[in-house]
């Protein structure tokens, strides 16, 4: 890993007109993150990303470097993590504070991450313009 980049290794699973989708070992991309024993991802499996802009030409199952800014990976995780558990907690304080009922304010908690992750739904594609990750060959 280069300073303020993520790489991981991945083969090309599929491509698409401009568009080329790697998969990743999640396994292995655990295996060198420095928070991997202390994490909860209870899925390590592979992941498919999503190339947009490249250059080269790659071919069916090639081997090849995938990386993203950390300021990125940053970002995913405020957006899908810290972002929506302090809207809950906020909003769960909030309501038993005005309501004076616990049910009122877990109801109200559940409601608001519900329509947050549905509103996140409808940004997706504007947050993956954001989510820039570059494509580059092996080095052999």
């Amino acid at each position: 890993m280069t300073k303020g980049n993520i790489i991981h290794q991945g083969k090309v699973e599929r491509i698409e007109k401009n568009k080329i989708f790697v998969r990743i070992d999640q396994q292995a991309a655990c295996n060198a993150c420095h928070a991997a024993t202390a994490c909860i991802v209870p899925n390590r499996k592979d992941k498919i990303i999503e190339v947009s802009h490249y250059t080269g030409i790659y071919a069916l199952q090639e081997e090849v470097l995938i990386s993203t800014q950390s300021c990125m990976g940053l970002f995913a995780v405020f957006v899908a993590y810290i972002l929506p558990l302090l809207s809950v907690i906020i909003s769960v304080i909030a309501t038993v504070h005005i309501s004076r009922s616990e049910l009122i304010g877990g109801l109200t908690g559940l409601l608001v991450l519900v329509f947050y992750y549905f509103f996140l739904y409808l940004l997706r594609d504007k947050i993956k313009r954001n989510l820039l990750f570059t494509i580059s060959k092996m080095n052999h």
